[in-house]
């Protein structure tokens, strides 16, 4: 097997479509450089297969077909949050949304364990699984997604969100909201109470908005939507709030957070009412109530969170400045200009497999660059996006002056339509990426 120079792994790792070129490659296996490690396979473990995890899994084994490549989640399948909103608005259902790892097993030689890590233990590079068992690792990734912070909202926890769902991890809380949709009267109101930043899919709320809309315009039109925000702007607003307009005019109604009198503060569930900080109430027929978050739990048994509850990482390789030899990537981490998004995850993921091959082959990481794109739909045939690249600028990932970008304002129906096209092309693509 002939050695891969620095120059030839850099070369492919430079340009867009490097991650194919480099799939098709055979690296060769020479332990870790810097510790002298006598192993020449590596075992690479990741905890948790969503964006980052699953991601990150298949192209750690592309670029080095010879690690021996672990990936610890819990559920046998992996429901996503990106276009859970449209199973909301009853755009898909939730198979649309569902997917497995048998092509990662099968196809690409990861071997998947359906198990929860309860402890890391970084000096002996070893992880407990509740089921009892323990996994050994040279290196560790992990993609724990989010956690909520219960604590921040009195009267708000996991049996407060069966009434009141947060719908923020995708599965059985998007069934719930839907439900309540579905037994909503005609002139009810629904409420959405978006956190404030930073937390996962900044357009994610906004977008919910939209499919709850769809949905009522045609079955319930009599209804209305308020949006009681933690923040004073949000992502693509002046996109969101021309949409509205045009398909949605006097049912959606945003309040930002300096007006609402600052954030939700209580919650009454059985009286499906919550409360600002100054204790102004608000009570509707069906509440969406999107909670303060931090990194995943395990993140947090392992000791790699600050004081805010997220991940610091070295921004070039995505190892913890917290524990060495342990890897934080999605939603979890602290990347710079980057947003808490699947396709952030996902890019996030391949660069961080990039490192660890490089860590293993011998070489010097080169600086990569990071994309993030996110399509919203309005209505079915009304979509908006937004797009940044990013790159490594002392040591923080900065976005790329003049890259990337927003939908237009005021575009014409037809682009409106080819974006509403493009998104569910990005959804097929990325999940067959991540899974195929």
């Amino acid at each position: 097997m002939k050695q891969l120079s620095r120059r030839r792994f850099i070369r492919l790792l430079g340009a867009g479509g490097a991650a194919s070129a480099l799939g098709a490659l055979a690296i060769p296996m020479r332990g870790y450089a810097a510790t002298g490690k006598a192993n020449p396979q590596g075992r690479v473990v990741i905890i948790g297969g969503g964006f980052g995890g699953a991601t990150c899994a298949k192209y750690l084994k592309r670029f080095s077909p010879g690690t021996a490549v672990t990936l610890i989640e819990r559920d046998q399948q992996y429901v996503t949050c990106p276009f859970s909103n449209l199973v909301l608005g009853g755009l898909h259902d939730m198979d649309y949304i569902t997917h497995d790892y048998q092509q990662l097993q099968n196809k690409f030689d990861i071997k998947v364990m359906h198990d929860e890590a309860t402890a890391i233990d970084p000096a002996a590079r070893s992880i407990t699984l509740k089921g009892g068992s323990k996994v050994d690792y040279d290196a560790l990734i992990i993609s724990p997604g989010i956690d909520f912070r219960w604590d921040a909202i009195e009267g708000y926890d996991p049996e407060a969100a069966e009434s009141i769902p947060h719908a923020w991890k995708a599965g059985s809380q998007t069934q719930i909201l839907r439900r309540q949709l579905e037994a909503m009267p005609d002139g009810g109101t629904v409420i959405i109470a978006p956190p404030g930043n930073p937390f996962r899919c900044p357009p994610g709320p906004y977008e919910r908005a939209s499919m709850f809309a769809h949905y009522l315009k045609n079955n319930k039109p009599r209804s209305k939507i308020l949006i009681l925000d933690a923040k004073d702007k949000f992502s693509k607003q002046g996109l969101f709030m021309q949409g509205w307009e045009k398909l949605y005019p006097g049912m959606i109604e945003w309040v930002k957070g300096s007006d609402l009198g600052g954030t939700i503060d209580r919650v009454d569930a059985a009286k499906k009412t919550i409360y600002t900080t100054f204790d102004r109430p608000f009570k509707a027929d069906v509440i969406n109530l999107i909670p303060p978050q931090k990194a995943g739990a395990i993140a947090h048994t392992a000791g790699l969170v600050n004081n805010d509850g997220w991940c610091p990482v070295d921004q070039r390789t995505f190892e913890s400045t917290m524990q060495k030899d342990i890897y934080v990537i999605g939603d979890a981490s602290i990347a710079g200009a980057m947003p808490k998004s699947g396709f952030a995850a996902s890019s996030q993921g391949k660069v961080c497999a990039a490192a660890i091959a490089a860590r293993f082959l011998g070489v010097d990481m080169p600086d990569p660059s990071y994309v993030n794109t996110c399509y919203s739909l309005i209505g079915p045939d009304y979509g908006i996006s937004v797009a940044g690249i990013y790159r490594i600028d002392d040591g923080n990932i900065k976005s790329v002056e003049g890259a990337g970008g927003v939908s237009p304002m005021d575009a014409d129906a037809a682009f409106r339509q080819a974006e509403a096209r493009y998104a569910t092309g990005w959804y097929q693509s990325i999940t067959s990426d991540m899974f195929s």
